[in-house]
């Protein structure tokens, strides 16, 4: 009796998990409908004609003639294979460079001792509290002071160090066994050669982590570009889009320009799906210490 007690409490035990499994892939994928319909939205207008998508007078949730013609339409009337090349420069030497300062000031204060190091930190960190807008004024100024607007020297200057990146890549290099330092110093390895050799190699998920994000960082970047630069020469793909929202291109003919969005988010969107397992292991790697 206790046995057929104790097999129907299971039972019904399994019987909830598998109602409340159900409701949770029943949510998450209403909520992944709501998440992803812009996009879909998004694609489906570019795919439209101009004299379909101009003739509807309810919206459509599909067509039936797609064309490509708004792609090639937006790359022939503004100058977006430029603005490709603009942010790509921008993008990778500012990755390399905020790479280099990052790795250096998180091992510096994972690894390194001297005096104050951890009253440093603080005040670093403490940076953080600093409202953007005010940052973003400072640097407008500093970058107008020394000449530099309209350059890619002053697009890139302020974005070359993050202070959460280094606090999250510090975490991860304290994870490192002390051991490993210690040993690695009786056989006279130097600070800079434990660095390459090592601490980088072990936190390899993380620095990936890192660099996809700021590469994304870069990509999206907006309120910056759009301050220090007016020149078209140096725009970055979202000041051109929003230059083609302001034109009459962008007002008139909305299939095109939802085809320029479609070209630039692209590229960011398949850097995530390819790198997203890292992305993931690199975050909980540096957010969790043990």
């Amino acid at each position: 009796m206790e046995k057929s007690t104790y097999e129907n409490l299971v039972l019904k035990e399994a019987k909830k998990k598998k109602i409340l499994d159900f409701l949770k892939y029943i949510f998450l994928t209403f909520w992944a409908l709501v998440v992803l319909f812009p996009f879909y939205w998004m694609i489906l207008t570019s795919l439209k004609s101009y004299s379909a998508y101009n003739s509807e007078y309810i919206p459509q949730f599909f067509t039936l003639s797609p064309t490509l013609e708004n792609y090639s339409y937006a790359l022939n009337e503004v100058p977006l294979a430029q603005y490709f090349l603009n942010t790509l420069i921008f993008t990778l030497i500012t990755t390399g460079l905020m790479l280099v300062v990052t790795i250096l000031a998180a091992y510096a204060f994972a690894r390194l001792q001297f005096k104050g190091k951890n009253i440093v930190f603080t005040l670093f960190l403490s940076l953080m509290m600093i409202p953007n807008e005010l940052v973003v004024i400072t640097n407008f100024v500093t970058i107008t002071n020394l000449n530099m607007r309209n350059t890619f020297m002053g697009l890139i200057l302020p974005s070359v160090t993050s202070i959460f990146y280094i606090y999250l890549l510090k975490e991860n290099f304290s994870q490192v066994p002390d051991e490993l330092y210690y040993a690695a110093k009786v056989d006279g390895t130097s600070d800079l050669k434990y660095l390459f050799k090592v601490m980088i190699p072990i936190c390899k998920p993380t620095i990936i982590t890192i660099t996809i994000l700021k590469i994304i960082e870069c990509w999206n970047s907006y309120i910056w570009p759009r301050l220090i630069t007016d020149d078209q020469n140096y725009f970055l793909v979202s000041n051109g889009i929003q230059a083609i929202r302001e034109s009459g291109f962008g007002r008139e003919n909305i299939p095109a320009m939802m085809a320029a969005v479609v070209m630039i988010s692209v590229p960011l969107i398949l850097l995530f799906l390819i790198f997203r397992k890292k992305i993931m292991q690199g975050v909980s790697k540096g957010g969790i210490k043990g």
